[in-house]
């Protein structure tokens, strides 16, 4: 039997870094990934999300020429993961969920022993070190041994080394994990820095660093590729509901009964009505209220999160 060539049916775009052609990936009789087709535009920021289990990590090191795809081909900076990986590896730094630091070394240092690992001229290694510590914002500990360091100054040094070969894609897999929330804004600026300068592959288990970070959000589950779109986009389309949250007094249970017959989710917990449903008008809902007797403290309009995009779609936490 005659296999159609993916390539045949989309065709290969500059202006993409990465293009998937029905990537696959099979594990005995577990389906991985299961013929995806991603486009990532050169110069933006991708967020690929997924639950445990859902393909993302498989996805990940077939585009890193780690693995070998069962069927179909990938194009990364226009290299074929299946043709040419030595040259999809040329044009990608990594930055792993597990930092790659020597404690005993500084920071220059560790950049240093990346770069030789590269077989990069000394001069340039030298001169990109000390470049990627003041980008990093570690030039006041140049001299100190990584153990010394902080969990997010490891961080930002673990995003260096995966630059020191002067990437023109980048790779964070969940570059703040196990951060307290300070020090992960402090890693969000670096990346952010990033932006346009390079491609960056991010994956991250915090919805608000895809949503804060990230141009475009790709959400995996069970292999296939099931949302895909602006965090905006996201948030609008998938939810069709809509929610108001109101503190007030002299809420009366008949304007209680009123509001529950007349809208599809009404809950009341000390003093504040949370108001779900399909049609919601603000003006309304408050000016309904304040008739019926009602003194209203505050009112506004939930917004929808990716958190609540993320298990309409998959129905499972992100952190399962």
């Amino acid at each position: 039997m005659v296999t159609e060539n993916p390539l045949s049916v989309r065709k290969p775009d500059d202006s993409f870094a990465i293009q998937t052609f029905d990537l696959t990936r099979i594990f005995g009789k577990i389906l991985a990934v299961d013929g995806i087709n991603l486009d990532v535009k050169k110069g933006e920021l991708f967020a690929f999300l997924g639950p445990n289990g859902a393909g993302k990590t498989t996805t990940i090191s077939m585009l890193c020429c780690l693995l070998k795809p069962s069927s179909g081909t990938a194009l990364v900076m226009g290299n074929d993961i299946n043709k040419d990986p030595y040259k999809v590896k040329a044009t990608i730094g990594i930055s792993p969920q597990d930092t790659t630091l020597s404690d005993h070394l500084n920071p220059i240092e560790n950049l240093e022993l990346f770069g030789n690992l590269h077989k990069l001229p000394p001069k340039i290694v030298k001169q990109r070190a000390r470049e990627l510590v003041e980008t990093m914002g570690l030039e006041d500990r140049a001299k100190d041994q990584v153990r010394k360091f902080s969990g997010g100054m490891k961080r930002r040094l673990n995003i260096a080394m995966a630059l020191i070969n002067d990437p023109q894609l980048v790779i964070l897999d969940e570059p703040t994990l196990g951060l307290d929330p300070q020090s992960r804004r402090v890693v969000w600026k670096y990346i952010a820095r990033l932006k346009k300068e390079k491609t960056i592959l991010l994956t991250t288990h915090y919805l608000e660093e895809a949503d804060f970070l990230a141009d475009r959000i790709g959400i995996i589950d069970e292999g296939k590729i099931v949302a895909l779109g602006t965090g905006l986009d996201l948030k609008t389309s998938m939810i069709d509901t809509h929610t108001i949250i109101i503190k007030a007094w002299n809420l009366t249970q008949k304007t209680i009964m009123e509001m529950k017959e007349k809208y599809e989710d009404v809950q009341i917990t000390d003093g504040t009505m949370t108001i779900t449903d399909k049609r919601v008008d603000f003006k309304e809902i408050v000016n309904y209220l304040q008739d019926a007797g009602t003194t209203i403290r505050s009112a506004y309009i939930k917004e929808p999160t990716l958190d609540d995009v993320f298990i309409r779609i998959t129905g499972k936490e992100l952190r399962e």
